[in-house]
């Protein structure tokens, strides 16, 4: 191994080659709530694509496994390092190399956090608009995991606005997908395949993504419903309506008092309201005139209304901001309060109430309390699983995304499945796609060094 690390030292420099304890332990992990942490064979910080070329061709001609990491904010283990593999993060590469106001792009390198490119873009009047909740995540963890958030149900998800990347394969070479161009009819499209791969098939080392003017007028709305069922039905009738919320949010009565006492928020909501409340459903209008927003919000205030909520709030301007503030920090607010889990299946809109019945079903059948929120206008219903035995646990969830996936739905809408999610994955999934994406693995990754164990537990050679 003296060896491989000599190398990667001459290749990137001896500072940016850290072994043993000089590993800060927080390279050792990422947010997942059941994954241990572990100590790479060498953290490397590369500065440039020739550097990741570099560090994948001593890695491939070595055949050491190669992990790669963000701001290592993800839920499922997938940048968590393996024992005796390289760990290359990105802290040294947080360039906006690009800000094209003509075609509305910005190309950015992997390490760009969303806070540090929204900041980049305000000056110009634009937003990149996938905001999946932490602000710290970077970019190429997005691409990773095809992260979603919030605002998917009008804006959509990672792969809706990235035109371009640039990718190093697993051998060092290094090669470019799609471009500053909006649409493409040029062979199989590369670019989308490898969004959500979750770094098994290639590194990225540059993302050109699309973005749009920002619009600054914007209202929230919060209904409290008697149950669940009746702000799942609510959902398609505003969806149905034209308004185009940019969220669409449903808390159980569980999370939101959870994050509103965390958040130390008020919303002025009378007690026997909130004593009657089993949901609330959260719902922000922006535009770009005032009138058009209020024109909306009445709509909606109509709608709600006639749809059985129990009262519909106008929040004020501040109110409303740190409601989604405050909604963002549910995974921390989760964790703090012990959650031993936090789950994202994906399912058709009109499946959500009958999803969620069998779901506080089977918590009562394991002896655990779920509890969550989710973007609800897209069918990503977000659960946090309280249930400290290990064996229960497993078998709830796996009835959990058995549901799911009987209607219609996926295991994951955008944590991806990392490591922690894995044994329900390879379980669960059709076999015939489990085939033709291990035939893909092979052929980007023919020696199996990219993200081993993890999303498909391919290591080593898979010739």
């Amino acid at each position: 191994m003296s060896d491989i690390l000599d190398q990667l030292r001459y290749s990137v420099g001896d500072a940016h080659v850290v072994t043993g304890d000089a590993v800060h332990s927080d390279y050792a992990h990422d947010e997942a709530l059941t994954a241990h942490p572990v100590m790479p064979l060498a953290l490397v910080l590369p500065s440039c694509t020739d550097d990741v070329s570099a560090i994948l061709a001593i890695a491939s001609a070595h055949r050491v496994p190669v992990v790669a990491r963000g701001s290592g904010t993800g839920l499922s283990g997938g940048c968590r390092p393996v024992a005796d593999g390289i760990l290359i993060a990105f802290d040294r590469m947080r360039a906006i190399r690009d800000i094209d106001t003509e075609n509305q792009v910005a190309v950015v390198e992997p390490g760009v956090t969303l806070e540090q490119l929204d900041a980049a873009l305000a000056p110009f009047g634009l937003i990149y608009p996938v905001l999946p909740g932490e602000q710290s995540a970077s970019l190429g963890g997005n691409v990773a995991t095809n992260a979603g958030g919030m605002r998917a149900v009008r804006d959509g998800v990672t792969r809706h606005h990235v035109l371009g990347l640039e990718v190093v394969l697993a051998d060092g070479t290094v090669t470019r997908t799609g471009g500053k161009y909006a649409k493409c009819s040029s062979g199989y499209d590369l670019t989308q395949l490898l969004i959500g791969s979750e770094g098994t098939l290639a590194i990225t080392t540059e993302i050109t993504v699309k973005v749009q003017p920002r619009r600054p007028v914007s209202a929230t709305v919060l209904a409290p419903f008697s149950t669940l069922a009746e702000v799942a039905h609510t959902v398609p009738h505003i969806v149905n309506s034209g308004i185009d919320p940019a969220i669409l949010e449903y808390i159980d009565v569980l999370a939101m008092a959870s994050i509103t006492r965390s958040a130390g928020l008020d919303l002025g909501i009378p007690e026997e309201t909130q004593a009657a409340a089993q949901a609330y459903l959260v719902v922000v209008i922006e535009g770009t005139r005032e009138n058009r927003v209020d024109e909306d919000v009445e709509r909606l205030a109509t709608l709600l209304s006639e749809q059985g909520a129990l009262e519909v709030y106008v929040l004020p301007a501040s109110a409303g901001a740190n409601l989604i503030a405050a909604r963002e920090k549910v995974f921390f607010v989760a964790k703090a309060a012990g959650s031993d889990d936090i789950i994202d299946a994906v399912l058709p809109r009109a499946a959500i109430p009958d999803y969620l019945a069998e779901v506080a079903l089977l918590g009562s059948r394991y002896g655990a309390l779920v509890t969550g929120c989710g973007h609800v206008g897209d069918g990503n219903v977000h659960l946090s699983v309280f249930q400290p035995d290990d064996e229960l646990r497993h078998g709830l969830i796996g009835a959990i995304f058995g549901v799911a996936i009987a209607a219609g739905g996926a295991i994951s809408g955008e944590h991806g499945i990392g490591t922690e999610k894995l044994p329900y994955f390879l379980e669960l999934a059709d076999p015939v796609a489990l085939s033709l994406m291990r035939s893909i693995k092979s052929v980007f990754d023919p020696l199996g060094i990219l993200g081993p164990d993890r999303l498909l537990a391919m290591r080593g050679d898979t010739s």
